[in-house]
């Protein structure tokens, strides 16, 4: 009896040797001839992952923290530019959290024996080149009208949101050993654009400076200090959470009610409500491996790679 996955054009002879999967062979077989033992190989969900619901919460923490930073920056300009927020007072705060958390990533996280005196000049450099360009940032986008600012302003933190790095410092070594994926780079230079074109819209060169100095330390320094805090403390990674929540929606609270509460739906809805969708719909997932894959070469070792092993 011919199997239900032969060829119609076959006809079986008992004369014929067994069939071998073998193309370098000729046989007497058609070109699409498979036999009984086709589906023995078949295998379905091999790669499929099993996902813990409350540890998909918790890793969803650091994308509603990026989110949170993000809405924090805009409240932030907005207090400025309705006069409720000074200058000064965001230059102070700015400059005394980077401080705590410098004094904190160099006492806690990383411990040295000798102060990083490169850093601390690099740092008075930078914040000196910035003040001084204020002037020349206030009046870059003078001839722009306000929607275009405000349309690009949202596809560049839009940018940000998306290509951000959101793995922890360990994860983002093994990245960028393989280089797969795109840089972080282009995560923040997003951020520090938006934050350009905002700035741009103030009067003052010290409202100006004082923006872009907060964008700079909230955009490309506390990423920093957030992926090395998940490695330290998961329980440290869900204060940080609930605090920039709170902070998110405090701020906002001043500013519209309406916000601030469409804020705590979209936290609700990507901590809780997408961790259970992405579960629920792992059961409809359906891939199949079997011997018409193609075949993946396993590539050895080069010599340099071995040496270094040994060398270890």
């Amino acid at each position: 009896m011919a199997h239900p996955l032969q060829s119609p054009d076959y006809q079986y002879n008992p004369n014929n040797l067994p069939w071998r999967k073998l193309l370098w062979v000729k046989q007497n077989y058609p070109d699409n001839y498979v036999d009984s033992t086709f589906l023995d190989e078949l295998q379905k969900n091999v790669n499929v992952q099993n996902y813990d619901y409350w540890d998909m919460v918790y890793k969803s923490g650091v994308i509603t923290q990026h989110i949170s930073s993000v809405v924090i920056f805009i409240a932030v300009f907005i207090y400025l530019q309705m006069g409720t927020l000074v200058a000064n007072q965001l230059i102070w705060a700015g400059s005394l959290m980077t401080g705590v958390g410098y004094v904190f990533w160099d006492s806690v996280m990383i411990p040295k024996t000798t102060p990083n005196l490169h850093f601390d000049r690099n740092t008075i450099f930078f914040f000196a080149t910035l003040l001084g360009l204020s002037p020349i940032l206030k009046t870059l986008t003078s001839q722009t009208s306000d929607d275009t600012i405000w349309a690009l302003t949202c596809c560049c933190f839009l940018t940000n949101i998306l290509f951000h790095a959101y793995g922890s410092q360990s994860h983002a070594r093994v990245k960028q050993v393989w280089g797969v994926g795109i840089p972080g780079s282009l995560s923040t230079n997003a951020a520090i654009f938006a934050s350009v074109l905002l700035a741009s819209r103030f009067d003052t060169n010290l409202a100006v400076f004082g923006l872009l100095s907060f964008a700079v330390e909230w955009f490309a320094l506390f990423p920093i200090f957030q992926s090395y805090l998940q490695d330290m403390s998961s329980k440290a990674q869900v204060a940080l959470t609930a605090i920039m929540l709170l902070v998110t929606v405090l701020l906002y609270v001043r500013i519209s009610k309406a916000v601030a509460f469409l804020y705590v739906l979209g936290f609700c809805f990507i901590t809780f409500i997408c961790p259970r969708w992405l579960i629920f719909i792992q059961k409809y997932k359906n891939e199949i491996h079997g011997p018409w894959d193609e075949a993946r070469p396993r590539l050895q070792r080069s010599r340099k790679n071995m040496y270094r092993k040994r060398v270890n």
